[in-house]
């Protein structure tokens, strides 16, 4: 099993920062992909990063390329999310996940094991 914690969440105005946090505990973290999802009131949950178990692969959707950054820290079992030029549409539930398995790059909810509870970010205009 693997608990997951997000914490960093809150209300920022548009072109403003924030960074999300994700503390896990249980089994190695170092043995997971870790990624971030969001998701908006009446829309499907929508992948935004995933980064290897070492931390030297990310890869970003579109969306939030050149804006947003995924990192972890294996030491303190900890991935982040540090998010700038936020915009009103960045307005959601953010969580976190793991997947354990060969392949760590997946951008599919499905694929992965273990989720947080959530963080709610929310981007004035």
């Amino acid at each position: 099993q693997v608990q997951l914690v997000e914490s960093g969440g809150g209300l920022v105005q548009a072109g403003g920062s924030l960074r999300l946090s994700c503390a896990a505990s249980g089994r190695t973290f170092s043995s997971y992909g870790m990624g971030w999802f969001r998701q908006s009131p009446g829309k499907e949950r929508e992948f935004v990063a995933v980064i290897s178990w070492s931390g030297g692969g990310t890869y970003s959707a579109d969306s939030v390329k050149g804006r947003f950054t995924i990192s972890r820290d294996n030491a303190k079992n900890t991935v982040y999310l540090q998010m700038n030029s936020l915009k009103p549409e960045d307005t959601a539930v953010y969580y976190c996940a793991a997947n354990y398995g060969t392949n760590w790059r997946r951008v599919q909810a499905n694929g992965y094991d273990y989720w947080g509870q959530g963080t709610q970010v929310t981007v004035s205009s």
